[in-house]
């Protein structure tokens, strides 16, 4: 997950100039790169959404095909918040007919986007920002706001209630997907983790203790640095899931943490491609 030593990672990642590491480059310099449109791309339609949960009232961006209903999309981001390289994943996963409601984890303490040009959660200033933003999304509060969500998301019109709900999380946001699969079982039946971090720990509320409670299916995308630090975890992942019956696709990836979003420092495109790939894949049937 997210730490110093996997900043010092990233940092040495986006140094070289390569064709290859032009995504890093461009992460680094503040620069987003442009995600490829789906084959057969349906027309969207999206906005900027709030709605009130049990904290508070929460802000989002919301995108859904501009006709027909859909299986809905909760998206979790990653620590460094809503932001437009997630409100055009989010439209891609709407591109591909999907109704997607992309959140603001920190909507309690803070609204829209807050990072400025050039930052990451490498700026120290930063991480100490997010630092008390991020204590507020305890187990219980993410369920509340997963609960709140799914409701929204039921309401819309573009949403149909008679299919599955899928979910996706990136780095914080991966172990919120379980949690939210967890608590919504008759809802949720797909999700996908990436580059998620404390998917499994010893602690008494560690996501994949949470298993049993669900009926969906998983993608667990793993960034090749994390699963160095900490190989059992992805073990006790496919454990957990091989125990309670469900499938789940779990698959270290070459890439360091964060390589899916385009405006991430180490942006890989043809990893993030294949993850991307395997999520559609997963979300079928929903």
């Amino acid at each position: 997950m997210c730490d110093d030593l996997t900043n010092a990672d990233n940092e040495l990642m986006a140094k070289p100039l390569s064709r290859r590491d032009f995504g890093a480059a461009a992460g680094a310099a503040g620069l987003m790169a442009l995600l490829p449109t789906p084959a057969n791309a349906l027309g969207i339609q999206s906005s900027d959404v709030t709605f009130k949960t049990p904290d508070g009232t929460a802000d989002a961006y919301y995108a859904a095909p501009n006709k027909g209903k859909h299986p809905a999309v909760l998206v979790w981001p990653d620590v460094m918040g809503l932001r437009p390289a997630f409100r055009q994943m989010g439209e891609r996963l709407a591109q591909s007919g999907f109704a997607v409601l992309t959140i603001n984890p920190f909507y309690r303490s803070v609204k829209g986007r807050f990072l400025q040009p050039g930052e990451s959660y490498a700026t120290p200033s930063v991480r100490e920002k997010i630092g008390p933003w991020r204590a507020l999304l305890t187990p219980d509060a993410v369920v509340r706001d997963a609960t709140a969500y799914v409701a929204w998301l039921d309401k819309q019109r573009a949403v149909d209630k008679k299919r599955g709900v899928g979910t996706t999380g990136y780095c914080m946001g991966g172990p919120f997907t379980m949690r939210t699969a967890a608590a919504l079982p008759d809802r949720v039946k797909a999700g996908g983790s990436f580059h998620g971090g404390g998917l499994a720990t010893d602690k008494p509320d560690s996501p994949h203790l949470l298993v049993p409670q669900m009926k969906a299916r998983f993608l667990f995308a793993v960034a090749e640095n994390d699963d160095k630090r900490n190989p059992s975890e992805k073990e006790l992942v496919r454990a957990a899931y091989a125990s309670a019956g469900l499938a789940a696709e779990v698959e270290v990836y070459p890439a360091n943490h964060g390589w899916c979003p385009p405006d991430s420092q180490v942006y890989d495109q043809v990893q993030a491609e294949k993850a991307w790939a395997r999520l559609l894949e997963t979300f079928k049937g929903l």
